[in-house]
């Protein structure tokens, strides 16, 4: 079974790092994988790029400036927006590319930036070999936006979409959304992968994936490399407080207005006002980090910019004592699954496919929506409970039982098998 994973880069991002994980979980079960990306950061050896000529460099950076500057020129309708929406109008064919042509099954993953237009997506599907699209976000069935927040126009056709300048029935987001109706009109042997429950129920009410199959997979993690590390090592290594009570938050972009940093600056203060014993917290920040002043935080704050080393990430998770996501929109955020694997407590908003890895009071502390009092209440709890130890333990075993590279790998062979027997 030769199986080509497509995905824009093999680092920088969520999704790459899952796409990576999973490529690494195949072959740890004799999977003939490889992936195909746009741009090549790693030396992964079974990583292959479209091209690293002069010319295909300059085309792919004319891909991503064509379709993003005059969205965020004018068509975004705000500036936390600019990346919030793909038009996918630009992109590279890559249906004769060695990795695709070889392949017994396409697995697409993340596939937007300037890599493969609407268009490009619709002739790897009239290829006619199976395809495997694992959706980390909701673009697959919008008009484009990557998260629709409180619009359901997708259940529908989209059309007056709320991210744009000039929403009309027939805007930009009803032409994506036609051209995706357009594109999947030609799949006939496709299974949409979630990689979480709720992203799942949320793709089964959408007018362009509802008669598709649809299958709940998580991202694998290497529970290898992500495990508890000496908590006092780390802390010295890192030159933090051995002594004080440490909040962790991280992200690719802390600024990113799906991460809500702003829901974690409330609920920090009401933490401070509302609660005794907060004199030895500090904080520890990792993530791209532009324009956040971090001094708007109540207690001591150590920033750290981006964090690439999975090791130095194992350790961060390990030194903390609680890590927190005051995440609005996400999928199956692999920092919270990291954090855990690493035996950390983890308080974060009760929303998307979070509930998939916190569970209530037993492995951290899901808080209700966007309501920072709670959030606040949550942290406090993780920080001063007497079953700690019981806590820790709950985090790792609920991603030894759930999220191993075995568990995840064995689930997606599953799909593979099915899909070419429907050949």
């Amino acid at each position: 079974m030769k199986v080509t994973l497509i995905n824009t880069a093999d680092a920088g991002g969520g999704a790459p790092a899952a796409c990576m994980r999973l490529l690494k979980a195949l072959e740890q079960h004799q999977v003939d994988v490889k992936l195909q990306v746009q741009e090549k950061k790693t030396t992964e050896p079974r990583v292959e790029i479209i091209g690293d000529d002069f010319l295909t460099k300059l085309r792919i950076r004319f891909n991503f400036l064509y379709e993003r500057l005059p969205f965020i020129w004018f068509k975004a309708k705000e500036k936390s927006l600019r990346f919030a929406f793909s038009t996918a109008d630009a992109g590279i064919d890559i249906t004769n590319q060695p990795a695709v042509l070889n392949a017994d099954i396409l697995h697409l993953h993340w596939t937007n930036s300037g890599y493969l237009s609407i268009n490009n997506l619709k002739k790897l599907i009239e290829t006619g070999k199976p395809v495997v699209w694992t959706l980390h976000d909701m673009w697959a069935f919008t008009g484009g936006c990557h998260y629709a927040g409180d619009c359901d126009h997708f259940i529908n056709q989209c059309g007056n979409c709320w991210m744009l300048r000039d929403a009309a029935d027939k805007d930009i987001s009803f032409d994506g959304w036609v051209r995706k109706m357009n594109m999947l009109g030609a799949a006939q042997n496709i299974v949409f992968v979630t990689c979480s429950n709720w992203l799942a129920d949320v793709a089964r009410t959408s007018s362009l994936l509802k008669n598709f199959r649809i299958q709940a997979i998580p991202n694998p993690i290497d529970t290898g490399v992500f495990s508890p590390k000496d908590m006092l090592a780390a802390r010295k290594k890192w030159s933090i407080n051995q002594q004080a009570k440490i909040i962790l938050f991280g992200a690719a972009n802390i600024l990113d207005r799906r991460k809500g940093i702003t829901y974690l600056v409330d609920a920090l203060h009401q933490l401070k006002s509302d609660y005794s014993d907060t004199e030895d917290i500090e904080i520890v920040i990792f993530g791209k980090n532009k324009s956040f002043d971090v001094t708007q935080l109540p207690f001591k704050v150590y920033a750290l910019d981006i964090i690439t080393s999975q090791n130095d990430l194992a350790e961060l998770y390990s030194l903390a004592d609680v890590f927190v996501s005051p995440a609005i929109e996400d999928n199956l955020p692999n920092t919270i699954m990291e954090a855990l694997a690493c035996a950390t407590p983890v308080v974060a908003f009760n929303t998307g496919g979070i509930p998939d890895m916190v569970e209530h009071m037993r492995n951290g502390y899901l808080a209700e929506f966007k309501l920072a009092s709670d959030f606040a209440k949550g942290i406090n709890y993780v920080l001063t409970a007497s079953n700690k130890d019981e806590l820790a333990e709950n985090a790792r075993n609920k991603v030894l039982n759930t999220f191993t590279n075995d568990i995840v790998a064995t689930q997606y062979m599953a799909v593979y098998q099915s899909i070419l027997g429907n050949e």
